[in-house]
């Protein structure tokens, strides 16, 4: 593991004069200045002109002032270009400012500088920018194109906040819901392997899926029911039906608007359960909104953690026994809506700026 030292022209006179002082003394011990120089951080031509002035003059021969290049001196752009520049990523889109790029990546920051100040610059450089300015590499959260965001500020602002009330009222109870498929041959963990070979993995023959539908709660109550094919309108009301069984309270079950849920049967049969469930749907192509994604993540990420399923029937044996674990882990379904795009769901509701 490498130590990265502090840049010397950062260091106060009192530290830097004490750098000298060791320098001259890894120079009389024998150290040659090369290996001086790496041990303190500095370059070594400062190393020799340190030495070369303490030869000459002895200890008050030494520079008292600092020698080198300022700090922030020869940059390619000033601090006011940088804020502007900083200003445009953290307010815009590369697709806003006409760049083509998906991402503020290292690129396409350069682009931006060109198309602002006409100065291409090197990528690395710009990376060094980057860093500088307090950004770093991470993975994207994802969200539809299409999605609009008033809608969803209008949700979270407006739309939730009235449904909470209304349940207060009657005592319901909020249910987030989804679905999704759970597959034999997929894991989406790393492996290790030798440099210059892939890591490999061995997947059943056929292709095995398990499909179902949860619900959950910030009380961390959870229902889930397996179903084989596509989601349909019938398929549904069963899985309805199976939620309001034994329920002692009514339920204002979120779902988004899956062709199945906005379905005409399944609004014939809302008519007639209107005292005991109602359907409420989430904005439109906003799926991290729903704190179900979490869970369905979770499953996934740990299905299949001691290998592969063979067989269907072993990869429904786990779906199911990984979620009837959870039946009874309260408090892992709730941290779901801890996921800053669903806090506004929580038990203690924290409002986000999107």
């Amino acid at each position: 593991m490498g130590i990265s030292l502090p840049d010397a022209r950062q260091l106060s006179d009192e530290v830097l004069e004490a750098l000298r002082l060791r320098a001259l003394r890894g120079c009389e011990m024998g150290l040659t200045e090369s290996e001086v120089a790496s041990l303190l951080g500095v370059s070594r031509e400062t190393v020799s002109r340190w030495w070369t002035a303490y030869c000459g003059g002895g200890v008050d021969g030494l520079p008292g002032g600092r020698t080198g290049r300022p700090l922030g001196s020869g940059r390619t752009l000033t601090d006011e270009q940088g804020e502007h520049i900083q200003g445009l990523i953290d307010g815009n889109s590369p697709e806003d400012l006409g760049i083509a790029a998906p991402l503020w990546s290292r690129d396409a920051v350069r682009q931006l500088i060109h198309k602002e100040y006409g100065l291409w610059m090197p990528v690395r450089t710009v990376g060094e920018y980057l860093r500088r300015w307090g950004y770093t590499a991470k993975r994207p959260s994802r969200h539809a194109k299409r999605q609009d965001p008033q809608e969803v500020q209008g949700w979270i602002e407006e739309t939730y906040p009235q449904i909470e009330a209304f349940a207060r009222q009657e005592d319901g109870d909020i249910q987030f819901c989804d679905e999704t498929g759970a597959q034999a041959d997929h894991h989406p963990r790393r492996g290790y392997s030798r440099r210059g070979q892939p890591a490999s993995l061995d997947v059943p023959d056929s292709h095995l899926r398990i499909n179902l539908i949860s619900t959950i709660n910030n009380d961390g109550d959870l229902y889930f029911l397996t179903y084989k094919g596509t989601m349909t309108g019938e398929r549904f009301v069963k899985s309805l039906e199976g939620l309001i069984h034994g329920a002692t309270r009514k339920i204002f079950l979120v779902a988004d608007r899956h062709p199945a849920h906005d379905s005409e049967v399944v609004a014939q049969w809302l008519d007639n359960h209107f005292d005991q469930i109602e359907l409420v749907f989430l904005p439109r192509y906003s799926p991290e909104l729903n704190p179900v994604e979490y869970l369905n993540n979770d499953l996934k990420g740990n299905l299949h953690s001691a290998g592969l399923p063979n067989t269907k029937k072993e990869l429904h044996d786990r779906v199911h026994t990984y979620l009837s674990k959870l039946l009874g882990l309260p408090g892992r379904v709730m941290n779901y809506f801890l996921h800053p795009h669903v806090q506004y769901a929580a038990q203690e509701p924290v409002l986000l700026a999107l």
